[in-house]
């Protein structure tokens, strides 16, 4: 089994959190790839997809969106997957981590994890203090997701 954590980053805080996810999942094989670098053939039965985008207009990215389009129809049957969003602290925002987490449910996927937000400062960044530990703790919650 190996893990692959997707991401679109504007401005580095979705990479930041990609990159957090990836080195505590520890025991297996995990990368994290941006988008326009992932390729669906690199994914197995069994494998974890974690997807990851920052929200742009109440969505994930269009690129995040492309990618999720392409891969509906039973494309990630058998993968284990999860989501996650960076956005800004507000009374109202959208939720692509949600969307994004529909979207793999269609193409097939198993879900293991609600969608997971973490939160940036403003509308670049950087993210806010705890933000990477939460992203660490989440990846581990995966694991035994993972195993359980």
């Amino acid at each position: 089994m190996k893990a692959l954590v997707v991401y679109d980053s504007a401005y580095g805080n979705t990479k930041s959190v990609a990159e957090a996810i990836t080195g505590s999942l520890e025991g297996i094989q995990a990368s994290s790839v941006a988008v326009g670098d992932f390729r669906t053939e690199s994914l197995d039965a069994g494998d974890l997809l974690v997807v990851g985008s920052p929200i742009n207009g109440w969505r994930p990215t269009p690129k995040i969106t492309a990618l999720l389009s392409a891969l509906g129809n039973g494309a990630l049957n058998g993968v284990k997957a999860a989501a996650f969003d960076t956005r800004v602290r507000m009374f109202i925002h959208g939720d692509a981590a949600k969307k994004i987490t529909h979207a793999l449910k269609a193409g097939g996927a198993d879900i293991i994890a609600e969608p997971m937000p973490f939160y940036v400062k403003g509308s670049e960044g950087p993210l806010r203090n705890g933000e990477i530990e939460k992203a660490e703790a989440w990846a581990r919650t995966l694991l035994t997701s993972l195993t359980s």
